[in-house]
């Protein structure tokens, strides 16, 4: 019986860059990420996330995180944010989002990316309308901006499988 074992690297390029880099739009994108992280009801984490998309035809869908006292119960801002997208333009597809955590009275400094869940949720509306949407993560000392939804989830599960 022959063996066949083969290594194979998978590569992400992101950019680091800073808030004064980006176009306009994407900085209005990030405050309105940033704004929605006051709007959190996060009483039990004290962890307040803000996720803002920008829509291809400008509009912007907000959302925050939302708890629960029975933890499995809450939703993340990313979801919050998509799914009000899609249910208000589901003709319409998301061209950017921004995510922004606020605890401990102020910004994180390193940026934070989405829980597994929201990875596959942005998938599969990138898929869903066939176009990539780039994710900026908002941290105070610097940006992570990333081409496609998919670089955050490169081994993702989709409906091929389901075929």
């Amino acid at each position: 019986m022959k063996i066949f074992m083969k290594k194979q690297q998978i590569n992400i390029v992101v950019e680091l860059c800073r808030y004064d880099e980006l176009p306009p739009e994407y900085q209005l994108l990030i405050d309105a990420a940033k704004e929605q992280t006051a709007l959190s009801y996060a009483p039990y984490s004290k962890f307040q996330v803000g996720a803002a998309i920008l829509l291809e035809n400008g509009a912007l869908a907000l959302g925050n995180n939302q708890e629960n006292v029975a933890y499995p119960s809450g939703l993340c801002a990313e979801r919050v944010a998509m799914f009000h997208a899609n249910a208000q333009n589901p003709a319409v597809a998301p061209k950017a989002l921004a995510i922004a955590a606020f605890t401990d009275g102020a910004f994180l400094a390193v940026p934070i990316a989405p829980c597994g869940a929201c990875r596959q949720v942005l998938l599969e509306s990138e898929e869903r309308f066939g176009k990539n949407i780039e994710v900026l993560l908002c941290g105070e000392e610097n940006i992570i901006r990333i081409n496609s939804c998919k670089d955050l989830l490169p081994l993702s599960f989709g409906r091929e499988f389901l075929i």
